[in-house]
């Protein structure tokens, strides 16, 4: 902690050290949980029950998630183009958001001590594979004058990969990322500030950016002057 604080100064050395220690607590936390709880019924009996996790990233911070129904069709025709089906299907699906906070560096928080602002130049925003949850369906409509074992077995894949692909280009359009983006400033914001509230900067400002908002922009416009840790070291003591 002490060579943190020379070489960053307070606040970043503390910001840091925040992260560092919620990603091992979450860490440690989940394979307790997936290796040592018992999951029991009402009657406190244990149950039988397939527990498997993957961890993707044990430095990354969950922002938002999108979720809904999604409606996928598909269409399949044989015997020479006189058997055609087609199929309707609605079923719920999620997508979620994460920021690599282990991408984030002393180089990448700059403070403004005349207007007590930090600023955090952040990694984009990522949606996860989104998840769609096919055991939950709300509508399976199939059509068709006589729908073969293969035709059947052919829409239903079809449906599943158009749902799939559906669910990932509107996670990934502008509106959505945007809408993640937001919700991942305040995250970033809440967890950035709690440790620079502790140091007595309970009155500054943290200014998140994504790189799709720094291409090309002009740095004043974020109140920037010197990193963080050139700022702080040089101060007598922390206000």
């Amino acid at each position: 902690m002490a060579a943190l604080l020379k070489r960053y100064g307070a606040p970043a050395a503390l910001a840091l050290l925040v992260l560092i220690v919620g990603a091992a607590m979450l860490a440690g936390w989940q394979r307790y949980n997936r290796d040592y709880v018992v999951t029991v019924e009402e009657d406190g009996s244990a149950v039988t029950k397939l527990i498997a996790q993957r961890f993707t990233g044990t430095s990354s911070l969950k922002v938002s998630e999108l979720s809904g129904t999604i409606q996928s069709t598909a269409r399949d025709v044989r015997g020479f183009g006189w058997l055609k089906s087609d199929q309707v299907v609605k079923m719920p699906f999620s997508v979620d958001y994460f920021i690599d906070v282990s991408h984030i560096g002393p180089e990448d928080l700059e403070w403004n001590e005349k207007t007590r602002t930090l600023i955090v130049n952040a990694p984009d925003v990522k949606p996860a594979r989104p998840n769609v949850d096919e055991a939950a369906r709300t509508l399976v409509r199939t059509n068709g004058l006589f729908v073969t074992r293969q035709a059947a077995e052919e829409l239903s894949r079809r449906t599943s990969v158009h749902a799939q692909g559906r669910a990932e280009k509107e996670a990934r359009s502008p509106e959505r990322m945007a809408q993640a983006r937001d919700y991942g400033r305040a995250a970033l914001g809440k967890l950035l500030g709690a440790p620079l509230g502790a140091m007595g900067y309970g009155d500054a400002r943290v200014i998140v950016t994504f790189p799709p908002e720094r291409r090309g922009a002009n740095k004043d416009q974020w109140d920037v002057t010197t990193p963080i840790n050139e700022v702080l070291a040089n101060r007598p003591q922390a206000r």
